[in-house]
């Protein structure tokens, strides 16, 4: 078999542009996600390309899923070169105090909770096998709290915490661990956050040439291909005119 980059939401967006990447660099694929008819069509453009695919439907909030999905693998499935621990997403830009505890949840057990459990149920096997890569998808929202991002702003800290826990912990293997963190990144994140409301997610990127899904797939896959003695451990990439989080140059 090629090498297996597993990439969970690879349903849109970063993730999805992840999968046709490492597709087109001779990975094959286990790609996770919520949407059945997605995640089935991105596995046929895969396949065109000569690639064996399998999808699967689940959601990395549910631990069970995520332990079972990993255990029920073909046992030539479970020898998975590059973990992509990119499903998430944010909810609401209100202050914290005005926030839906809903959407805390949601984002709480998605961005942290769900990535912890897809490292729990498959990081063992590559420490045994002193093989693999773990590619955290974090965010520049990570670094610092911007207005209304309280919430989400501390999962993604949480994300930079969890990796460089597992750099640590894996430092005696080969394993290597990368924290990926996008800025500004025009995909369906905007319409997610704003539940639905395609206007206000348009005026996110108002003025700004954004990043796009396949500008961060061909970061992680340069991390993923780097000679194995390098470990690119964290990575930010950032629009040409955002200067972090919260600084953004809009042209008038």
């Amino acid at each position: 078999m090629n090498k297996i980059a597993l990439i969970t939401g690879a349903t849109s967006g970063i993730g999805r542009a992840c999968a046709q990447r490492f597709a087109e660099g001779g990975y094959d694929l286990i790609l996770t996600g919520r949407n059945a008819d997605r995640l089935n069509a991105i596995a046929k453009e895969a396949r065109a390309l000569g690639r064996d695919v399998l999808a699967l439907e689940y959601d990395v909030r549910d631990r069970q899923a995520c332990h079972d999905a990993y255990a029920n693998l073909p046992e030539d499935w479970k020898r998975i070169d590059v973990l992509i621990n990119n499903a998430g997403l944010a909810l609401g830009l209100e202050p914290e105090y005005e926030g839906d505890e809903d959407d805390w949840e949601t984002m709480i057990d998605t961005n942290i909770k769900g990535l912890l459990y897809m490292t729990r149920a498959v990081v063992p096997d590559m420490v045994r096998r002193n093989h693999g890569h773990i590619i955290n998808i974090g965010s520049v929202a990570g670094d610092a709290a911007y207005a209304g991002g309280n919430v989400y702003c501390a999962t993604k800290s949480a994300v930079k915490a969890i990796t460089d826990g597992l750099r640590i912990d894996v430092a005696h293997t080969a394993l290597r661990v990368t924290n990926l963190k996008p800025g500004l990144v025009e995909t369906h994140f905007s319409n997610t956050r704003f539940h639905g409301d395609d206007a206000r997610a348009d005026r996110v990127y108002a003025g700004i040439k954004p990043l796009t899904g396949k500008d961060i797939a061909d970061v992680a896959f340069y991390a993923a291909s780097a000679p194995e003695h390098v470990q690119i451990a964290e990575v930010l990439v950032l629009a040409t005119h955002q200067a972090n989080g919260s600084i953004i140059h809009r042209e008038a």
